[in-house]
């Protein structure tokens, strides 16, 4: 793909930027491609391919910074005048020189899906829709989205290095709804991942529509759930909500670092059991929040954030690395050009255990298997949570039961992480778009089987 700026004299507008001094100065270019189809009421509602190219570029002083952006290749003189007007002080000794660092590619990719022929892409996203209307007459609506894309970016900045990195993305959703009695309940699939189109050959449309429309059919039909403290074995087929969402944002750098975590301040002690490893790794070849490089062009990393229930350290940028004294982390991101780089997860994750997932249930007399989590909210500030069962069971004398519908889980991040003993030797991944100031970024998530031994389970008292 020919990259739009290439021809950019990057040493001289980040000079440009830094003439009234700065600590640092960066500018990144981006040149983007997809396409997105779309289908309900059983027809395909859009078709569109886009491109988009752009160039943002900021001056650091300090924890302070001056961002400015434009999609005008033209205007990158004014853009380094704008930001280096905003700056009256600094470190900046003039001396620059650019050395390019050797490109890392995370992609898995077979067939590239710019090379493929549109109808192929409408034609999956007809057989999902098609068979998701097949799959039971009580189904009364169906959606299908399908995405592609591909970033190019190059990222120049004072520090003296410039790097390229391609990042490909495909995902494709289907969402239904099937009405019972007296109940509507939907089913969500999604996958997806830094692959290409070859990923549609291996789970086909088909089977992604059969998985959403069968968890909806099977919770409509399914009892109420209980309410009340109860265990609950969260499965890897979960993915990592629990995780990304109970901890990963606590440990961002620009929240733990202003006391807006509650893990702010914890470095070195113990915020969890032993059982307990929690990475971030965007390293991770194929999945949805792996980079050769984050958005600042430092190298992704796999980083330990709690290793057996300690805190070691936050994912950081460049900003909040300089500002608390912690390692940079490679997890500095953007959505695009227009926005400023803030500390982000890439692919998130528990480490397995050693115990087999069938030997964690068995632990439990009575409680709740939770196959999948659907959508909730976190506190960063004191952990409390509140998650949605999308696919949940009762657990009866150690085994899996009978289906439940309308569960939550409701309990306090710290808490549970300091009650996990029993992890299981399994991994899987869930994948989604995580939104932080306005920005959404492509992540991934995972856990393996685990065991929380007392929580708070939102259902009906005696449900039945």
């Amino acid at each position: 793909m020919e990259m739009t700026g290439r021809d950019i004299d990057y040493e001289g507008l980040l000079k440009r930027a830094l003439r009234n001094g700065g600590d640092f100065s960066e500018l990144f270019v981006e040149h983007r491609r997809g396409t997105s189809v779309s289908s309900e009421a059983k027809r395909i509602e859009k078709y569109l391919e886009s491109e988009e190219s752009g160039a943002g570029l900021r001056v650091v002083v300090g924890d302070r910074q001056a961002y400015a952006y434009t999609n005008d290749f033209s205007s990158l003189n004014e853009l380094a005048d704008t930001v280096a007007s905003a700056v009256r002080k600094g470190a900046f000794d003039g001396a620059l020189r650019l050395e390019k660092k050797a490109p890392r590619s995370m992609n898995l990719l077979g067939t590239d899906p710019l090379g493929v022929d549109p109808a192929r892409k409408i034609d999956a996203v007809a057989r999902a829709e098609k068979a998701a209307w097949g799959h039971d007459p009580s189904v009364i609506q169906a959606r299908v989205m399908y995405g592609d894309g591909v970033r190019h970016v190059v990222i120049a900045n004072s520090k003296g290095f410039l790097v390229e990195d391609r990042r490909d993305s495909l995902i494709f959703v289907v969402q239904g709804v099937v009405k019972g009695d007296s109940l509507v309940e939907t089913g969500y699939e999604p996958v997806g991942g830094a692959r290409g189109f070859e990923l549609l050959d291996e789970d086909p449309p088909e089977a992604v529509a059969g998985r959403a429309l069968a968890r909806a059919l099977q919770t409509v039909r399914a009892r109420k759930a209980p309410a009340g403290s109860m265990p609950v074995v969260l499965s890897s087929e979960a993915g990592g909500t629990m995780v990304h969402e109970a901890i990963g944002h606590g440990l961002e750098a620009d929240l733990a670092g202003e006391g807006l975590s509650v893990y702010s301040g914890l470095i070195g002690t113990r915020v969890a059991t032993d059982a307990i490893t929690v990475v971030d790794d965007g390293t991770l070849p194929g999945l949805r929040g792996s980079m050769g490089y984050d958005d600042e062009g430092s190298p992704t990393e796999r980083t330990v954030l709690v290793d057996k229930g300690i805190l070691k350290t936050y994912l950081t940028d460049f900003v909040t690395s300089l500002k608390f004294g912690l390692p940079l982390s490679g997890n500095g991101r953007r959505e695009s050009f227009r926005n400023r780089p803030i500390p982000r997860m890439t692919n998130t994750l528990i480490l397995p255990g050693a115990m087999a997932p069938e030997e964690v249930v068995s632990r439990v007399d009575r409680g709740v298997f939770v196959r999948k989590m659907g959508g909730g909210q976190v506190n960063t500030v004191n952990g409390d949570f509140v998650f949605n069962i999308a696919e949940g069971y009762l657990i009866e004398g150690g085994r899996v039961g009978e289906p439940i519908r309308g569960a939550t889980l409701i309990g306090n991040g710290p808490k549970v992480l300091m009650s996990i003993d029993l992890v299981g030797s399994d991994l899987g991944f869930g994948i989604g778009t995580c939104g932080k100031d306005g920005q959404g970024a492509p992540v991934a998530d995972a856990q393996p089987t685990l065991l929380i031994p007392d929580i708070t389970v939102g259902g009906e008292i005696g449900g039945s």
